[in-house]
């Protein structure tokens, strides 16, 4: 550049200034008949109306046919972009621009509206600027990613020239040639976004651009064609998630504080990652899945979305824990049933394991659940129900349903007896441990017939005990054939004594139980009542164990030494 470049950059500094302070418009008192107005945004330019109607096709017909300096009626439709049209005024002037990734996009749109074309002045600025963009900036993933982000407010602009569709080619081709761009595949709820070092090396700082960054808008097309055109589905999930844990996490979590704008907004975004979000199982760890189904439910996301988010979880249950679970579904039976619905469903191993894990998950939210003091008592029976029916292909005892009404009654003690009994409801005494049904003989927060439930349970359990106990000794003394027959003999008697023993044991049992019956059905509530605690005190002798801990479910019976 020689002295002329000199000259029109004094010039253009001249018309073109910014006030001391350095806060725009910039000022012009020229009232010269040689200048042309005109207003781009909120701030008014003065510049040479040759040198601008030299290079803009759009300015010079309207010169032709407006004798007026000022254009800004006539360019009611300018683009709002002060900070670009000095760029397109320092071209007119015949100074260098310095185009990037961040202003091209801009400076193309504003091009096209002056007409800066080739058939109205050769090596014009839309030439120049879309030369740059196939060449500079098309060919980068991070360059590219940079002037989608620029689109945001002249979306519609970009999109009719094209700009919009050009780089999101550049986008899907270069991710479908290296998946890893889109970020490695989500592992666990630790393992967040990292780019590749292949992508480090365009950044010196180790934090290139990401699809992540761009909005709504632009993020769903992108993410929606790469995967019609077989990206893999391990790679997109990873993106989502990490939009997901962009956009939307932080705003539900403060969702009391959002606008009704914000709140939609958030809502979009967690609709777009389901609907992008592959059905294939194991994408996405179950928690990542279980913070998206709660972001859905407190966004207000509709009920395909909501479902989705079910449906996923539904078919890897058994690797979710009990706090998983309680997050969005505490309070909410529909949900739960419906994502046990959908495992029951897709379950087709011929291993019980899963069903075991999920049986023992259900029981442990049940627990988790029975401690929340705002949980009403149709919602613990109706989630008590549940569970119990999770354990039946689980052949498991009811211990841990039988643990968590404890609890329940334990943080409910306003509860009357009907009440009580109607926790109870979820109970099969039948199938409770003998430890459990010891327990539960002297826990005085059951109800007095649900009691009498545990005894008679108890006492077919040690029926069932004594019969094969005897069952076994039987046969190892005939193993034992005539060898050592003294000490066999012996242990004949041991085996007699002890059945003995324990006959008693059930004897006292089942008059103790007929008792209460008797006392149950005869209605004699006040009797039963006073002598309710002496009835089990009673019962914890006939059990051998006499601690007052409630909550100790290891209290065993005593027994004689073998």
């Amino acid at each position: 550049m020689g002295s002329g470049q000199n000259n029109n950059e004094r010039n253009f500094n001249k018309i073109v200034s910014r006030q001391s302070t350095g806060v725009p418009p910039w000022l012009s008192k020229s009232t010269s008949p040689l200048h042309v107005h005109l207003l781009v945004g909120d701030v008014p330019f003065t510049l040479d109306r040759e040198l601008l109607a030299a290079r803009s096709a759009k300015i010079a017909a309207l010169i032709r046919v407006n004798s007026q300096e000022d254009l800004s009626h006539s360019l009611g439709d300018i683009p709002p972009e002060p900070k670009t049209f000095e760029l397109v005024a320092r071209f007119c002037y015949g100074l260098e621009v310095h185009m990037s990734s961040k202003n091209v996009v801009p400076l193309i749109c504003f091009a096209h509206y002056l007409m800066m074309t080739e058939n109205h002045s050769r090596n014009n600025l839309l030439s120049k600027a879309l030369a740059f963009f196939e060449k500079r900036v098309l060919p980068s993933w991070n360059e590219t990613i940079k002037a989608l982000r620029t689109m945001e407010n002249i979306f519609q602009e970009a999109v009719n020239f094209g700009l919009v569709d050009a780089c999101s080619e550049s986008i899907i081709d270069k991710a479908l040639v290296d998946p890893s761009l889109l970020g490695e595949p989500i592992k666990d709820d630790e393992n967040v976004y990292r780019p590749n070092a292949r992508r480090r090396l365009f950044d010196p700082e180790g934090q290139p651009d990401d699809l992540t960054m761009l909005p709504l808008q632009l993020y769903e097309p992108i993410m929606l064609e790469m995967s019609k055109r077989g990206a893999p589905s391990m790679y997109v999930a990873a993106s989502l998630c990490t939009y997901a844990r962009k956009w939307v996490f932080p705003m539900s979590k403060g969702s009391e504080k959002m606008s009704t704008n914000e709140r939609n907004s958030s809502g979009e975004v967690i609709e777009a990652v389901e609907m992008l979000l592959s059905h294939e199982r194991g994408l996405l760890p179950c928690n990542l899945l279980f913070d998206m189904l709660q972001s859905a439910i407190i966004l207000g996301a509709n009920p395909h979305c909501i479902y989705g988010f079910e449906a996923r979880i539904g078919k890897q249950l058994e690797e979710a824990t009990a706090k998983d679970l309680l997050i969005p579904c505490q309070f909410d039976t529909e949900c739960v049933r419906r994502i046990l619905k959908i495992f029951y469903g897709n379950y087709t191993s011929s291993d019980i394991s899963g069903l075991i894990t999920v049986a023992e998950l259900l029981e442990d939210f049940l627990a988790m659940a029975a401690s929340e003091k705002d949980l009403k008592l149709e919602a613990f029976v109706s989630l008590g129900e549940i569970s119990s029916a999770a354990s039946l292909g689980a052949q498991r005892s009811s211990d841990g349903i039988y643990r968590a009404v404890d609890i329940y009654l334990d943080q409910h003690r306003y509860l009357t007896e009907s009440e009580r009994e109607e926790v109870c409801r979820v109970l099969e005494c039948q199938k409770m441990s003998l430890e459990a049904c010891e327990h539960a003989a002297k826990n005085e927060r059951l109800p007095l017939r649900v009691v009498v439930q545990v005894l008679f349970a108890g006492k077919l359990q040690l029926n069932d005990t004594i019969t094969k106990d005897s069952d076994d000794r039987l046969g190892k003394e005939e193993a034992a054939g005539n060898e050592d027959v003294a000490k066999v003999d012996c242990g004949g008697q041991q085996v007699r004594s002890e059945m003995k023993n324990m006959c008693s044991k059930v004897m006292g049992l089942e008059r103790e139980c007929h008792m209460m019956r008797k006392e149950i059905g005869s209605g004699s509530s006040r009797n039963v009542k006073k002598e309710k605690v002496s009835m089990w005190r009673d019962m914890k002798r006939k059990f051998g164990c006499i601690s007052h801990d409630m909550h100790d479910l290891n209290c065993q019976t005593k027994k004689k030494n073998m």
